[in-house]
């Protein structure tokens, strides 16, 4: 064969094996359009276009009076489609520098030059979600509507906003753990009321349609199938921040005096269950203490001699004591099945009275009488405590709710001195909160209320579901049996052990505690280690009206110092002492005394002003009020001998309003509303006004009040 025939017969080879590979090709592009189509039309599809889910604006959580106490802020980021058609070329060149100008000087991060370039160079390159800022604020994405080019709107103008938003707590510290945070587990949000109100807060989720641009970036696109999201609902919770602070003021000062490694308070309205304040602080560092766990609903401890309060009225209610009977309590020494249990006062009390065995917290006096008339019917004892509710989980929605124990004769761990180890708060374990809500029972005469911790949900600043205070047990004994512990209750403080909580203003009612703290199974005191102790105090006040109750636990205190009155009983006095000076509810029987008291008492004058914040006033003050002569929110007020007539006072629009008569707030709120700018001068009320009242108002004309 010659060379050139060989020649040839390659090329032959190589150009049959290319128009082989072409055939096949074909054949698989073929096949590709026409039998496999819609599947890979579809996965295309599934890669450029996807629904992506937008979520709601979570709810707020307010306090009673609607302050927030969490609430979502949102982040915006800004972003434009420079290669939208509806954008046209000559309005973007016509304004674009005007825009990079606006720009710059919002966000002062670039000049207006480097603004104007990057928008150029962007739109040159058909950016379809060009990045301009992120972590924009609600007032800046405003102005940014106003600016040229983005007030032509979302087609026009090419301006797109993705909103995103952070959970924040502007009361920083304060029931923070109550609260709750948003987790990332796979249970959800499980921690507060975050956690338990979650299906509420969260609201409901929406759909858009995105297309994946280049760099793996997506855009949201026009579909008339989308869906908005729904905004969560807000709860308004019982806490009040006011309260909350005083608490937690209040234990922080004591948990650092005490050197103490934890701490709890809580603080319930008596006839509602409402929470008003719950505090839980924990040593992190030396003298800095911060909410890490919530121990006042997590916690079951030995209550020690607050349980006393519950064996005493098991006694009362089988009737085998009454409050004048007497209890040799002896030396201060009881030995029961060779288990020794002993007073705290060295010595003893010797023979003392039912009553003065809970004033004076006596173990002995509590153990003497339930052993001698339940050691042969233990069961009695414990069914009694179990009828109190007081071995039930209180149901409330926050999660991490302790299990009381309150073990059962015959059960694996009872034992021959169980019966009078429980009688004194030993053997046994409660919550702080299952404690609290057993001494609001008696507080309420004997109406056990379950903890409340909201009382509705609003939405857009609107109430829209109450959630009612709920009944655990209507009577947890009988009306005789409150009666009696609660005289008992308010003698601890008066002659008892909580003696230096007294105070004749406000009288309270309580039960100090004092527990040592078990080292896991092996006892309270392990070789040469310190005891540990828990100190206590729970009750309420008013004593004679109660309308808070109220618990303090002190974990650990490290100093010498640890019964119940001298590291629990100061918290409980700070904080019963400054609700009570600024709760007029309290005050309101005394006042109501005070106000019948016709021969001393003159219907008080009354600046004019505005209806409605005079009529609260008048009315907690219980004045009776004329209103027949009045059709108007602005009101004359003229004082009679017995009460308060209101004439009607015209405020008209662009017209100088009349203000004398009024107080300095209500004067200025009325003429700066016109327009005017105010200057005053003294004190007292408005007696004369520079600018004649009817006047036609010119906005920023300075007008001067005298008061006197």
């Amino acid at each position: 064969m010659s060379v050139k025939q060989e020649i040839v017969l390659r090329l032959s080879v190589v150009y049959f094996m290319i128009l082989f590979v072409a055939v096949v090709i074909s054949g698989r592009i073929a096949y590709l359009q026409i039998f496999e189509h819609d599947k890979w039309s579809s996965k295309a599809q599934e890669l450029t276009y996807q629904d992506i889910i937008i979520k709601p604006n979570r709810g707020d959580i307010c306090d009673t009076d609607g302050r927030i106490l969490a609430s979502s802020i949102p982040y915006y980021e800004i972003r434009m489609d420079l290669n939208s058609s509806a954008l046209r070329k000559d309005t973007f060149d016509t304004y674009v520098d005007s825009l990079a100008s606006k720009l710059a000087e919002l966000f002062e991060n670039k000049t207006a030059e480097e603004y104007s370039y990057e928008l150029k160079t962007a739109r040159d390159s058909g950016a379809r979600y060009h990045l301009i800022k992120a972590n924009v604020n609600y007032q800046q994405v405003q102005k940014l509507k106003t600016f040229p080019i983005f007030n032509l709107g979302k087609y026009k103008g090419g301006l797109i906003i993705r909103q995103n938003y952070k959970r924040v707590q502007p009361h920083i510290n304060l029931a923070s753990r109550t609260i709750g945070y948003l987790s990332k587990s796979e249970e959800g949000n499980i921690v507060g009321l975050e956690g338990a109100y979650d299906h509420i807060l969260r609201g409901v989720e929406g759909v858009h349609l995105m297309q994946k641009l280049s760099g793996n970036v997506w855009m949201p696109l026009n579909d008339e199938n989308e869906v908005d999201p729904k905004d969560g609902k807000d709860i308004i919770t019982t806490i009040d921040v006011n309260i909350q602070d005083v608490a937690s003021k209040a234990l922080r000062k004591q948990l650092i005096l005490s050197d103490a490694d934890h701490g709890s308070v809580i603080l319930m309205e008596v006839h509602t269950g409402d929470i008003k304040a719950i505090v839980n602080l924990q040593k992190v560092d030396e003298a800095d203490y911060r909410e890490t766990y919530n121990f006042a609903i997590g916690e079951s401890t030995e209550p020690g001699s607050t349980f006393k309060l519950a064996s005493m009225i098991v006694a009362l209610e089988d009737g085998y004591v009454k409050p004048t009977d007497s209890i040799d309590t002896g030396n201060g020494i009881f030995k029961y099945n060779k288990f020794e249990i002993r007073d705290s006062r060295y010595g003893g009390y010797g023979r003392i009275t039912v009553q003065q065995v809970l004033e004076k917290s006596s173990n002995i006096g509590i153990a003497k009488i339930i052993t001698k008339y339940y050691e042969d019917q233990p069961a009695r004892f414990i069914n009694r405590l179990y009828s109190m509710n007081l071995n039930q989980r209180l149901g409330i929605a926050i999660k991490g709710e302790a299990t009381p124990y309150i073990k059962y004769p015959g059960d694996k761990f009872w034992s021959g001195i169980s019966l009078p180890q429980m009688s004194i708060g030993y053997e046994l374990a409660m919550t702080p909160l299952q404690v609290l809500t057993f001494y609001n029972a008696i507080a309420n005469d004997g109406r056990m209320m379950k903890p409340r911790f909201i009382k509705s949900i609003g939405e857009h600043g609107q109430m829209m579901t109450q959630i009612p205070p709920k009944v655990i047990n209507p009577s947890i004994c009988s009306k005789e049996t409150v009666k009696i512990v609660q005289s008992m209750l308010a003698g601890v403080v008066t002659r008892g052990t909580a003696h230096n909580l007294y105070n004749k203003n406000l009288k309270i009612a309580g039960k100090t505690g004092t527990s040592q703290l078990a080292k896991g199974t092996k006892g309270y005191k392990v070789n040469d280690q310190k005891t540990t102790y828990q100190a206590s105090f729970a009750g309420y006040f008013p004593a004679d009206n109660p309308k808070y109750s109220c618990i303090i636990v002190v974990n650990t205190p490290s100093n010498d110092q640890y019964y119940g009155n001298v590291v629990a009983g100061p918290v409980f006095k700070e904080i019963a002492d400054k609700v009570y000076a600024t709760s007029f509810d309290i005050h309101e029987k005394q006042q109501k005394q005070f106000l019948n008291m016709h021969t001393i008492i003159e219907i008080p004058y009354s600046k004019h002003g505005n209806r409605q914040d005079l009529n609260t006033v008048f009315r907690m003050l219980h004045i009776p009020i004329d209103q027949k002569k009045a059709n108007s929110p602005w009101v004359i007020t003229k004082t009679h001998k017995d009460h308060v007539e209101y004439q009607t006072r015209r405020i008209k629009n662009n017209v100088v309003p009349p203000v004398k008569g009024m107080g300095a707030r209500d004067a200025i709120y009325l003429l700066e509303s016109a327009g005017l700018k105010v200057r005053v001068v003294g004190r007292g009320f408005v007696k004369s006004q520079s600018i004649t009242a009817g006047r036609t108002v010119r906005k920023g004309t300075s007008i001067t009040i005298i008061l006197a």
